[in-house]
């Protein structure tokens, strides 16, 4: 046990010694161990978040530049961005299947071994959001708008025309089980996989490490200091380009859709470009407003309106529209989804023209389109995930969102596949904006339902805007955590500016060009996501809370043994100290610099640990603060329990 210290006298004159020297002495015996750092916030470090002028100057260049080139030749990054797709989805769609495969397992390990105790912020660290504000704030900045635009379209689309491997007959029952499984490859686990890898990696970087939250920080355990520099700057630039650029055509697609939405409802004649501009000016006016009002206050109340607002309109769907059809249909389609996940996951451009076509303008296209939006939706994760256990942050999700997207697609494709089924022309409608609007007119009050969809829109409008101009406002100011309002602003109007000038100068084209561009610069991005992999896995293998656990499992192993050998069934467990290389520690290599130097950069000339936290800290889980003494354990069934291990 380490000795009380006694009251002394301070000295001022006295030089605080250099922190490598402290860190040093706190590693010694009964003061502190690498295994005990509890881990440490960015804003507890000494971060420099200022505007980092090169990355804001390059980032607004570049995005300047392609809007001119959008507006001046439209047709050029049509012809361009569908060439360049082709090429990519053709050469290197197999990478993305695989990719997707090793992200989801990846996954599903860090959630579900021992690194799913690790908490993405300090051992005794709470969550910041209740459950109900961080499921639907996900879903408001991660494919919101996607739901609502290709809920009723896309299932339809595979019902009509059943993507290759799949035996059932275009418009028939079975036809609508396999346009359900396909959907939900699209849109079910793998998809969500992408946005907690990168989540999550950013969260622990930020939280548990004390590192900017920015996706370069996530390399340094490969790159080190040359994080900071040329290579950190170039992926922070090419990640903030990716989120403007994506989110402003998730916003074109939206205004289309408002437009169609109020042509349907008013009864006027088709909207015109004046209408879909003077709407995204008043809507980025709006998410200007939400996004400087801050996460905690416009983004979740939001969020929480149209979490309410889509419930609202998918329940009453499932109501008065087929019902019994939606609850049959249901489980059916999820047997579906996990008897063809093989068919699916194996379908290749070499098995025919057919399955080329399909992976490439489906399967590929939404693989790469994830990789492209995972530095948005990965940083904004991280900013409302904090204090959640890996465990619970890859179970919430990945599998919650997904679930919810089974539900979502289960009644509004399966509505739209009814009634084409039952002879009401859906597909009739023309666009795929126009789908969910057609789908409404159908049923009871589709007026009201219509309303209520548009409403839903412009939230999730709203909410996705403001969302990215935070996170991109987060990356030029070097990760800062609460970025400046003025920058926040500007990128807001550079975000509604770039979704105007798509819609002004090619409408649904134009916006299709910059997508296909989008989708080609997931080729480079895929090796960045590659790379995550690789370093997280890197931090959490000498995580603190790792190192507990392995003590835990040597400290009982050796305790069992050795009560067994020397009294037989009856005996406790007490620890005490033996000679090195005898203990639970033995062979671990606490002494190496890899696993407290993290500390020493993060803290700066902050003390390392709070020795009376040391002092009290019994489990790996979590630094104990002070408590009545309690009797010794014994050595039950629930042993590993009472080391820490959950």
């Amino acid at each position: 046990m380490a000795k009380q210290s006694t009251p002394r006298e301070p000295h001022p004159a006295r030089p605080r010694p250099p922190m490598r020297k402290l860190l040093k002495e706190f590693t010694q015996p009964g003061l502190v161990h690498p295994a005990l750092i509890p881990g440490i916030g960015v804003e507890s470090t000494r971060q420099d978040f200022r505007t980092n002028k090169l990355v804001f100057a390059l980032s607004g260049a570049l995005i300047v530049a392609v809007i001119l080139w959008a507006v001046l030749a439209p047709d050029t990054v049509a012809t361009l961005g569908g060439t360049a797709l082709s090429w990519v989805t053709t050469n290197f769609g197999w990478m993305f299947g695989l990719l997707s495969i090793a992200i989801a397992v990846f996954m599903l390990v860090v959630g579900y071994s021992r690194t799913g105790g690790i908490r993405l912020g300090a051992d005794d660290e709470k969550a910041e959001f209740s459950t109900v504000s961080w499921v639907a704030m996900l879903f408001s900045a991660g494919i919101g708008i996607g739901l609502l635009f290709y809920g009723p379209y896309e299932p339809l689309v595979y019902f009509q025309d059943p993507p290759y491997g799949f035996e059932s007959a275009a418009g028939t029952p079975d036809a609508m089980h396999d346009a359900m499984a396909q959907t939900m490859l699209h849109w079910g686990p793998i998809a969500w996989a992408y946005y907690a890898l990168v989540g999550g990696a950013i969260a622990y970087s930020a939280y548990r490490r004390g590192r900017p939250p920015l996706i370069s920080s996530i390399f340094e355990p490969i790159f080190g200091a040359r994080t900071h520099g040329p290579i950190g700057m170039a992926i922070d630039i090419f990640a903030i380009l990716v989120t403007l650029f994506g989110t402003a055509i998730s916003l074109g697609i939206g205004a289309l859709q408002i437009g169609r939405g109020y042509q349907m409802v008013s009864g006027a004649g088709p909207v015109g470009n004046a209408f879909l501009i003077g709407s995204i000016a008043v809507l980025t006016v709006l998410f200007i407003l939400s996004a400087v009002s801050g996460v905690k206050r416009g983004i979740r109340a939001l969020s929480n309106l149209n979490m309410v607002l889509a419930g609202m309109l998918a329940l009453f769907i499932f109501i008065v529209g087929p019902t019994l059809f939606i609850l049959n249909f249901m489980p059916a389609s999820m047997a579906a989804f996990f008897g063809e996940l093989w068919t699916m996951l194996m379908r290749n451009p070499n098995q025919s023209p057919e399955a080329a076509e399909f992976m490439g303008g489906w399967t590929t296209y939404y693989w790469a389109w994830w990789v492209t939006w995972t530095p948005f939706v990965g940083l904004f994760i991280a900013k409302i995930s904090r204090g959640r256990t890996l465990r619970e942050f890859v179970t919430v999700v990945i599998i919650v969102p997904a679930l919810v997207c089974f539900f979502w697609f289960s009644i509004f494709g399966g509505t739209s596949m009814w009634m084409e089924l039952t002879g009401q022309g859906i597909s009739d409608a023309g666009s795929p904006e126009a789908m969910l609007f057609a789908v409404l007119d159908q049923l009871p009050g589709g007026t009201v339902l219509s309303i209520i969809a548009m409403v839903s829109i412009i939230v999730f409008f709203i909410t996705s805007a403001d969302s990215a101009s935070i996170v991109m406002a987060s990356m030029s100011q070097r990760g800062r955590p609460e970025p400046s309002r003025w920058v926040t602003v500007v990128w807001g109007l550079l975000l509604g500016l770039t979704a105007a000038s798509l819609l002004l100068a090619g409408g649904a084209e134009g916006l299709a060009g910059l997508q296909s561009l989008m989708v080609v610069s997931a080729l480079p991005f895929a090796f960045v996501v590659m790379g995550i992999m690789i370093a997280w896995w890197r931090d959490l293998r000498t995580d603190p809370y790792i190192l507990r656990v392995k003590f835990a499992h040597a400290a009982i192993a050796q305790g069992i043994r050795r009560g067994i050998e020397d009294f037989g069934d009856d005996f406790v467990f007490n620890a005490t100290e033996v000679r090195k290389e005898e203990g639970a520690g033995a062979g671990l290599g606490t002494k190496d610099p890899l696993l407290t130097d993290w500390y020493l950069q993060a803290t700066g000339e902050i003390d390392p640990v709070n020795p009376a936290d040391i002092a009290s800290s019994r489990q790996p889980g979590a630094i104990q603060r002070e408590r009545q003494a309690e009797p010794t354990p014994t050595a039950s069934a629930d042993a590993s329990l009472a080391v820490g291990e959950k």
